[in-house]
């Protein structure tokens, strides 16, 4: 697999995967100092080639120098998200996301807000691959993604364990009048269907944004975004 942009192989070698090569345009290793020095310290190889090298290895066409070269995305196990931990936990559903650049935008703000994990269908779902993993700015290298059969059975599970499972939706409650502290999952919908019927069901409660102006519905990422920073302010 292969990890382009600056900002995301940065986040990369903050971790502990195993990067197998970088490849860094010639010159770049002044302008990308912080990647180069950081290869170096985990003797990681840099090969250096022309940008023409780097535009044809590219797969998203946004390379900015730089790439990385990975074994395949590891995704995290789904019973982490079962264990009982001190503080509440939160976890980010997705239900039918297809789009590469939601799918890594809604790794990126469930990092950022702290979430524990979030939790993919294994069909009918963007999966993480390199192009996400740029999106998310890296982030995607320090959240855990489960993969599971079927967001039906993982909404069962984490019910079991105690969470209190929210859908975001354009018709449902006030999610201002709403209390977010406890153990909670967050289900976000695909981008033209939202909510399966079936998953929206299984939601003990469906949460909307209060929308003021003439369009009727939020992008996906953005959605989650603020649902989740307003569990962010409630719990602190």
């Amino acid at each position: 697999m292969k990890i382009e942009g600056r900002n995301a192989v940065l986040e990369l070698l903050k971790t502990s995967a195993t990067v197998d090569k970088i490849l860094m345009q010639k010159g770049a290793e002044h302008s990308a100092g912080r990647i180069f020095a950081m290869a170096r310290e985990k003797n990681i190889r840099v090969q250096f080639a022309d940008g023409k090298a780097l535009d044809r290895e590219s797969e998203t066409g946004r390379h900015q120098g730089v790439i990385a070269y990975v074994s395949d995305y590891e995704y995290a196990d789904f019973d982490r998200f079962l264990d009982k931990k001190e503080d509440a936990r939160f976890v980010v559903i997705c239900d039918g996301i297809e789009d590469v650049h939601n799918l890594g935008s809604i790794l990126r703000v469930a990092e950022c807000a702290g979430a524990d994990g979030v939790i993919i269908p294994k069909n009918k779902s963007a999966q993480v691959n390199g192009a996400v993993i740029r999106i998310s700015e890296g982030a995607a290298n320090h959240i855990a993604v489960a993969r599971v059969p079927g967001i039906n059975f993982a909404i069962d599970e984490l019910k079991k364990s105690g969470y209190w499972v929210y859908g975001l939706e354009a018709d449902g409650e006030n999610i201002y009048a709403t209390d977010l502290r406890g153990d909670i999952a967050l289900v976000v919908g695909g981008e033209d269907k939202g909510i399966s019927r079936l998953t929206r069901e299984k939601c003990d409660k469906i949460l909307s944004l209060p929308l003021k102006g003439n369009v009727n519905s939020l992008n996906a990422s953005v959605a989650l975004g603020i649902a989740a920073y307003e569990a962010v302010r409630q719990r602190s």
